[in-house]
């Protein structure tokens, strides 16, 4: 029997990129010191989802309300089908990706100032 050469592994070093992770011994812990840490970033994270929520509703919200105070708005056509339904069915989704962009960009943000404050406070 002939004997087979082994594959080739490729062996490289840890990311360079990757930022160092934060040492997290408070917030594993549960100490109070950690869920005053944590508390502080579910409290960011939520108001962010409630200011993007908040949005939403005064955006997508006041198109049925728009045809409710101005019925006029639901007698105007396009190819036979009434703007409002357009609206509502096809350009209210360009406008909830740019708010789901955003809302993941700005919570990504603050997890970053999160890791950023963790990992100074624990120096």
């Amino acid at each position: 029997m002939s004997e087979r050469t082994p594959e080739r592994v490729r062996v490289t070093g840890p990311d360079r990129r990757a930022r160092p992770r934060p040492r997290t011994g408070d917030i594993d812990e549960e100490t109070p010191l950690g869920r005053i840490y944590l508390a502080s970033l579910l409290r960011d994270q939520l108001w962010l989802a409630a200011r993007i929520l908040a949005v939403l509703g005064i955006t997508i919200g006041s198109i049925p309300l728009l045809a409710f105070v101005a019925p006029g708005v639901v007698d105007v056509h396009v190819a036979g089908v009434p703007v409002i339904w357009l609206v509502l069915g096809v350009a209210v989704y360009p406008w909830l990706v740019l708010l789901g962009w955003r809302y993941v960009r700005a919570a990504e943000r603050n997890e970053d100032a999160f890791v950023d404050l963790v990992s100074e406070l624990e120096r």
